[in-house]
This record gives structure tokens, sequence and C-alpha cells, in this order.
């Protein structure tokens, strides 16, 4: 038992766990911002399609976008071959909001999982502390008061890293974690801005 209070003392299973957490953090970071580096692109392309709409060139605007990397192009795709084909009015607008909502929610995929390293690693990184300071003033206890300073100040010095590491690997998930929110709320507004100005183009048209 003791020496299972020692290993929490140096915070050695908190420091693993930590490291995992981490890596994990990483290769979030790195997922996301493969799949949300394009989602906010093709603006120029979408008011190039919206033009050729406008004119009654249908088929260059359905081109434009055919090829579009970011929600806002595949859901305006969408729009325009299905008002090609004749659907609108409520049924088209339903279909629209629940592809919208679809995009959205796939890019929000895994975000939660991020917040929560944020929000786990300092708690963690206090709990190691806490054991580590629990561990050092037993040995001062034990020693009745003789203890050397040295000992005790590098036992606590051990346990203080936990609290270190739990913010270090909680700052990077946070800021990512805001930054890729800050993006996918952007990308919404883009779809729902492209979306709209379809709509609008093909009811005065």
């Amino acid at each position: 038992m003791t020496a299972f209070w020692e290993l929490l003392g140096t915070g050695g299973p908190v420091i693993a766990l930590l490291a995992l957490m981490s890596a994990m953090s990483l290769t979030l970071i790195g997922v996301k911002l493969a799949q949300l580096w394009r989602v906010r692109s093709g603006e120029d392309m979408r008011t190039s399609a919206l033009e050729h709409w406008k004119g009654g060139d249908r088929h260059a605007a359905m081109a434009a976008v055919s090829d579009g990397r970011s929600p806002a192009d595949r859901v305006m795709s969408y729009a325009m071959q299905a008002l090609n084909s004749g659907l609108k009015g409520p049924r088209l607008e339903g279909e629209l909001l629940r592809r919208g909502n679809e995009e959205v929610a796939q890019m929000n995929s895994l975000i939660r999982l991020l917040e929560l390293v944020a929000m786990v690693s300092p708690l963690l990184g206090l709990l190691g502390t806490v054991l580590g300071m629990i561990q050092s003033f037993q040995e001062l206890e034990l020693a009745q008061g003789a203890a050397n300073a040295s000992v005790l100040a590098g036992g606590i010095w051990q346990a203080l890293l936990t609290t270190a590491a739990g913010l270090l690997v909680a700052i990077p998930a946070a800021i990512a974690a805001g930054l890729f929110a800050a993006r996918i709320e952007g990308a919404a507004l883009h779809i729902e801005s492209a979306v709209g100005q379809l709509l609008l183009i093909n009811e005065t048209s």
C-alpha cells in the first residue's frame, strides 16, 4: 500500500494518463485541421454560380459548384439540382435544412471530445498534485518533524509537475476547440448565405 501511494505521490500514473490524453488531443487537432481546412472556401466560385443562375444559365451555375469541397458548395449544388428538377417550397427548404444540419454536425464531430480533454486535464493535474502533497506531508509526519527539507521539497516539486502537465495538455486543446468552433460557425453562415441568396434569386427571376 505504501508503494502505491509513493507511486501516486510522484505523479507517475497521472502523468502517464496525461501523456495519453496529450497524444489523443494532438491527433484530434490534426484530424480536425484536415477536415476543416476548406470548409470556408469557394466563396468566389459560389458568387460566380449565382451570377450564372441569375442570368438564366443554370447549366453553367451547377457546373461552377459541382466540384466544390466546402459544405456550402455541396448544399448549394444540391439546391440548384433540386430547383432545376422542379422541387421547391417547403419540401425543398426542409431538405436543405436537413442537409445543412448534417454538414454542421459532421464538422462538429470530435469537438466535444477535444473540449472534454481541455476540461479534464487540469483536474487530473490537480489530482496528481494533491496526492503528491498528501504523500509529502505523510513523510513529514512519519519523520516527526526531522525530515530533510530538500527531500520534502523534492516531493512537492514532483507533485506540482502534474499540475503543469495538466495545463500543458489543456491549453492547446482549449485553444484548438475555440478556433475550430469559430470556423464551423463561419462555415454554417456560408451555407445559410449561399442557399438564401439562391432561393431569393430563383423567386425573383
